[in-house]
């Protein structure tokens, strides 16, 4: 399936009244054909692992295009470069959040770029590094309290940041790290109850979405049984 059985294929299956419904989620393009995601996933698997057919489909400025390129590109090709260059070019949320799952976030360079894009200005790119964050606190198992606990000062400067699209990235990293173990889970109500004092009200949302979840006997049941079990292997 080349780039033009893509195209033509989208055509087919695309429907208007799906980009209406993306439009009043914030999901705000200068082309959308409106393919569901499990039906881009279905395509992806399909093709292939193909890192030149993913920059050729990121080069056609559409949703279902970008969000293609990000599923079928190589983790293994990917650059730093590359990462900087298409995360300079998002401008909505969903494509910064899918290139994340599907492609940066597995990437060698997940963490230096967190690092990097929290401090950005750049909206979508700083939201970008949150939810790098965010996506570590789930899937990166290895890495130690500290990697994690490094990155709740750098969450504490950016709660005051009324961006709608950065102020979300914020509250799922903060939300994620402090899901990882009961530490963690400690250090990431601390924070936000902090926060939650700050005069701001991008920092007053942060901070009480966080604490409904993080100190919800859902969450805490689940921490406490993962250290128990955790402990019985030791």
């Amino acid at each position: 399936m080349d780039i033009k059985d893509i195209l033509r294929r989208f055509e087919e299956i695309g429907d208007p009244s799906l980009v209406v419904g993306m439009a009043r989620f914030g999901i705000k393009t200068k082309k959308a054909y409106g393919v569901k995601m499990p039906v881009l996933k279905a395509m992806a698997k399909q093709i292939g692992k193909d890192h030149a057919r993913a920059l050729g489909l990121w080069a056609i400025d559409s949703r279902e295009t970008r969000i293609l390129a990000t599923l079928v590109d190589d983790v293994d090709r990917l650059t730093e470069g590359q990462m900087e260059e298409w995360a300079s070019q998002f401008d909505y949320w969903e494509i910064c959040d899918q290139a994340i799952m599907n492609l940066f976030g597995p990437s060698r360079f997940a963490h230096k770029k967190a690092i990097e894009w929290c401090g950005r200005e750049e909206e979508f790119v700083k939201r970008a590094g949150f939810v790098l964050v965010a996506w570590m606190g789930v899937h990166d198992k290895s890495s130690r309290d500290e990697v994690f606990e490094a990155f709740l000062p750098v969450i504490e400067r950016a709660v005051t940041d009324d961006r709608k699209n950065v102020m979300k990235g914020v509250n799922w990293a903060l939300r994620q790290i402090g899901k990882r173990n009961l530490r963690l889970n400690k250090r990431a109500i601390a924070v936000s109850e902090r926060i939650s004092r700050l005069d701001s009200k991008a920092a007053h949302w942060i901070a009480s979405d966080a604490l409904r979840e993080l100190k919800s006997a859902k969450i805490v049941e689940r921490l406490e049984k993962r250290a128990k079990k955790r402990k019985s292997f030791n």
